[in-house]
């Protein structure tokens, strides 16, 4: 069958887009039925007078919407469920509502566009009283019966066994054949690598980050606070921590790594009076809240006796009686790359598994104002956040800039407690 762009469809658009709806529009109307092949590579290259790799991407667009299958050596086959269907995705994250984060990373998912309809299902009404392990695995059975087309997993933390709990959720939603998206974190402890899609910030990087702007800006003896039994993520966080005193202080810093409640005033009131840190970078926003919180009640001033620093940027740290440096975590992004990866995990099942990678931003607030700005270095500003610059002008207005680019250094670190 020859084909044709008509005037509304060529219009504009990089011409990829064009050939895909042109194709779509056919599969739609019946022209090509289940089973059926499209025109080979050469055809279409013709028909639509575009170059090989363009046709590629179309079909390859089409391919992950579940309409077409690429075979090797029979061309382009149209799917049995050619027609687009709507799909159903469930969402399995226990903190939800109670962690800030993973509601608009929902929230991207739920926006995202990505040439075909889907839902989420966020299940049943939460069971009263329940933990966050009995509402993993009534939302898991759930999804089952549901059979929705996918998971997105946010790996439970914060509990002894989480870690078993989390591999059986995943074991149980692999022999129902539902795939799964992980969000933020492994299931797998480093350097263990599940064979999951996982979706979310380079954590290692994160800490690498904040500890050598904190050296940067004149801290000395940088501190690492975190949660017992915190997420994998917060391993790499403390793995980029040592790598950035490592780099920026020698090979003989001693890392000071604590885990612990930062609500308990005694066990923090000891550390600091035997490690006496001037700057605490903490494995997130919420544990820097509690940390300061507790700073305040023992009578330490942030920052003018200590500097604080969290990671996720959610929207209370700068509503904090001092506003807090911390990472912001893209997690509109986040959600908008976790439904692609679905969407390719359904189109390929036997894909290997893949860390999807969202950049992040380093926003400067009062809570690391540092009282020794005469040792500070120079930075480039093109790191931070566009709307925490006036945060930065106001609280650290001898401070130039951020670090761009920053050389990662060292393994991941397992974990510690030293103090």
């Amino acid at each position: 069958m020859s084909m044709s762009l008509d005037t509304e469809t060529t219009s504009k658009g990089p011409k990829y887009k064009r050939i895909h709806l042109e194709l779509r529009k056919a599969l739609e109307a019946g022209t090509y039925g289940p089973g059926n092949k499209l025109p080979s590579e050469s055809e279409l290259v013709g028909s639509f007078g575009a170059s090989r790799p363009t046709v590629r991407r179309a079909l390859a667009q089409l391919e992950s919407e579940g309409l077409v299958q690429r075979r090797m050596g029979s061309g382009t086959i149209v799917s049995h469920h050619s027609r687009p269907q709507v799909l159903v995705f469930g969402l399995l994250i226990p903190e939800l509502g109670t962690t800030e984060i993973f509601e608009p990373i929902c929230q991207g998912i739920s926006q995202a566009y990505a040439g075909r309809q889907h839902d989420l299902l966020w299940g049943p009404a939460f069971l009263k009283d329940a933990s966050n392990e009995a509402q993993a695995e009534h939302l898991c059975r759930y999804y089952i019966e549901r059979k929705v087309s996918g998971v997105f997993f946010a790996p439970m933390e914060h509990f002894a066994g989480g870690d078993e709990l989390n591999l059986t959720v995943a074991h149980t939603l692999d022999e129902a054949e539902i795939p799964i998206v992980l969000l933020d974190r492994d299931v797998a402890l480093f350097p263990a690598r599940s064979k999951y899609d996982l979706v979310g910030i380079d954590n290692h990087r994160a800490g690498y980050v904040l500890t050598t702007y904190l050296i940067k800006t004149g801290s000395r003896r940088v501190a690492f606070l975190a949660k017992p039994y915190s997420a994998h993520t917060v391993d790499a966080r403390v793995g980029g921590y040592q790598a950035a005193l490592n780099f920026h202080l020698g090979y003989d810093a001693k890392p000071l790594v604590k885990w612990t409640d930062p609500g308990d005033v005694a066990a923090v009131k000891d550390f600091l009076e035997r490690v006496k840190p001037d700057a605490v970078l903490c494995a997130n926003d919420y544990t820097a809240a509690q940390m300061m919180a507790t700073l305040s009640a023992i009578g330490i001033q942030v920052p003018s006796q200590i500097r604080v620093a969290g990671i996720d940027d959610v929207k209370y740290a700068r509503l904090l009686q001092t506003p807090l440096t911390t990472i912001r975590q893209p997690c509109l992004e986040i959600g908008s790359t976790a439904l692609l990866a679905m969407l390719d995990r359904i189109a390929r099942p036997a894909a290997p598994s893949r860390d999807f990678i969202v950049d992040f931003q380093l926003v400067i607030r009062k809570s690391t104002e540092s009282t020794e700005l005469g040792n500070s270095e120079p930075f480039e500003i093109r790191d931070i956040r566009p709307d925490a610059r006036s945060d930065m002008q106001e609280s650290q207005p001898a401070i130039q800039g951020l670090v761009s680019s920053l050389a990662l250094n060292g393994a991941r670190a397992a974990r510690m407690d030293k103090y």
